[in-house]
C-alpha cells in the first residue's frame, strides 16, 4: 500500500471546501478512509490547518473538524533531526516546505501530495498534485 504525504494545502483544500481543489482532495482522502492508501501529514500541518480554519469559522468548531480528520491520517512529529536538515537545506526557500519535505523522507512517503509542485522541485521523492495522482 502507498504511502502519500499530504502537504498543508490539500488538507486545507479538503477542510476548508477550497474549489476547485475541494473535489480531488475529498476523492484523496476517501481512498484513505476505504485503506487503500496511508496518508501522513505532519504535526505542523495540524497547527496551520487549525490557524486557517479558525479564521474562516471559530476555535471551536476549527478543532471539531480536525478532531474527525484525524482518524484519516497519520500525524508525524517534526523532530532535531528534521529541523536541522530543514535549517541546512539551502534547496527550499520556504523553510515550511523544507520541514515538510524532511518529514516526508524521515517517514519513508513514497509520494508527496501538493499543489505547490514548484516548491518541491529538488525533491528525491515525486512531489504530484492530488488530481494526478487520482489519474494514474
Amino acid at each position: 500500500m502507498k504511502t502519500l504525504f499530504i502537504d498543508t494545502n490539500i488538507v486545507i483544500d479538503l477542510l476548508a471546501k477550497r474549489e476547485p481543489f475541494y473535489e480531488a482532495a475529498a476523492k484523496l482522502f476517501s481512498l484513505a478512509d476505504k485503506k487503500k492508501i496511508n496518508l501522513i501529514v505532519s504535526s505542523l500541518t495540524f497547527a496551520n490547518t487549525n490557524y486557517i480554519l479558525s479564521k474562516t469559522t471559530n476555535s471551536t468548531t476549527a478543532r471539531e473538524i480536525l478532531t474527525k480528520f484525524k482518524v484519516l491520517v497519520t500525524v508525524a512529529a517534526l523532530n532535531d533531526k528534521i529541523i536541522e536538515l530543514a535549517l541546512n537545506d539551502k534547496s527550499f526557500s520556504d523553510f515550511e516546505d523544507g520541514l515538510q519535505y524532511y518529514t516526508a523522507m524521515e517517514n519513508e512517503a513514497d509520494i508527496i501530495i501538493t499543489r505547490n509542485l514548484k516548491d518541491f522541485k529538488s525533491s528525491i521523492l515525486p512531489a504530484i498534485t492530488a488530481q494526478t495522482y487520482l489519474a494514474k
